[in-house]
């Protein structure tokens, strides 16, 4: 079976966060002058200004920072999904990220309940970090 939702386009540092992924490791970066973590991936640091910058290795863990329940969804790809449930990671590092889990119906969803990154290789170019209970 093909995967018919939309794709991230791979192109400049987000090509660069995909690549990691395909790696399945989960990498934001971080700023080389002050030390701050930044997603989603761009070229300043928000909070010194600086231009340097490296990628690095999350530890993959995090806590469930908020979430909704699509019941109607806006885009066709999704009709079969429904009701998916977006969710906002914060992880350790300090940034948060978008994804799904994978194991946790919304229904089981608790505010700071742990969980750790998979990767789900959705086609041979493209994987995305997923997540699940941690433990």
């Amino acid at each position: 079976m093909s995967y018919t939702k939309p794709l991230p386009t791979l192109a400049g540092h987000t090509e660069d966060f995909y690549g990691w992924c395909k790696k399945h490791e989960l990498r934001f970066q971080q700023c080389t002058g002050c030390g701050a973590w930044r997603h989603v991936p761009r070229e300043l640091c928000a909070e010194c200004g600086s231009w340097d910058w490296e990628w690095m290795r999350s530890s993959g863990r995090g806590t469930v920072f908020t979430w909704t329940v699509a019941e109607r969804p806006l885009h066709p790809a999704f009709a079969d999904a429904a009701p998916y449930t977006p969710i906002v990671i914060a992880m350790e590092e300090g940034v948060r990220i978008v994804s799904e889990m994978v194991d946790c119906p919304h229904d089981q969803l608790v505010i700071d309940m742990p969980v750790e990154v998979v990767f789900d290789d959705v086609t041979p170019e493209i994987t995305l970090p997923k997540f699940r209970r941690a433990g």
